[in-house]
């Protein structure tokens, strides 16, 4: 029995290469943008997704709070914010500890994604004043779009994901710099928690899990802005 709901699948465009044998796409994915007004792309960060509710710090599993080693810092904060969430669970991007990417221009760990109030994912705008309330900042806001037509709808996206990370970030395995992860895009207004695939997609690089189920016996905590040498 889950203490709540995780996050739901984000469904992939079906033109992100980086799809495992688990992963869902949405080849209907235009029917769902093109009844969307407002849509935002923002920057698919490379790290572990926390959830900040009353009820403590979750990540994959709802049934009980992490106490991973690399949370120990956004439990801390969430000590300082947990009697004021009330019906708010704040879902971010952890990176605090380095997966297949590494980002050399940093200021935080954790970063705001989205925000779900009972049966609502609140609107974009909502979710940027919920976490500038609570101190914390959000994914980076790529670009605002009117879809207006699939061709230049998927353009947009292509010239996205073809650029670096806002963060400046480098593959772990190589050490050059490497394109972001990839592109979330979302209905910039709010919408009911079971329509969530309908309102969600994204797009990841190909080839870009390099780390396995080991990972965690020798992680790395990622180093902020101003922590590399000059």
């Amino acid at each position: 029995m889950s203490i709540s709901r995780k996050y739901g699948r984000t469904y992939h465009y079906p033109f992100s290469p980086g799809t495992s044998s688990d992963d869902r796409i949405n080849h209907d994915y235009w029917q769902d943008v093109k009844n969307i007004d407002l849509m935002v792309h923002t920057e698919k960060l490379d790290g572990e997704n926390n959830c900040l509710s009353r009820y403590g710090v979750f990540a994959r599993s709802h049934a009980a709070p992490t106490t991973s080693s690399w949370t120990q810092k956004i439990r801390e904060q969430w000590e300082l914010i947990k009697n004021d969430l009330g019906d708010l669970e704040i879902f971010g991007e952890n990176v605090y500890a380095i997966h297949s990417m590494e980002y050399k221009s940093l200021d935080h760990h954790y970063y705001v994604f989205a925000i779900r109030q009972g049966d609502t994912w609140l609107g974009w705008d909502e979710v940027k004043f919920y976490a500038a309330l609570f101190d914390f900042p959000t994914v980076p806001e790529l670009k605002v779009v009117h879809p207006v037509d699939e061709a230049t709808f998927r353009r947009e996206v292509m010239a996205l994901v073809s650029e670096n990370s806002i963060f400046d970030s480098y593959d772990v395995a190589s050490k050059a710099p490497c394109t972001r992860e990839g592109v979330v895009s979302r209905n910039a207004k709010a919408y009911a928690v079971d329509e969530f695939a309908h309102h969600v997609f994204k797009y990841v690089r190909k080839g870009h899990v390099k780390t396995d189920e080991h990972w965690t016996r020798h992680w790395k905590r990622a180093r902020l802005r101003g922590e590399f040498p000059v």
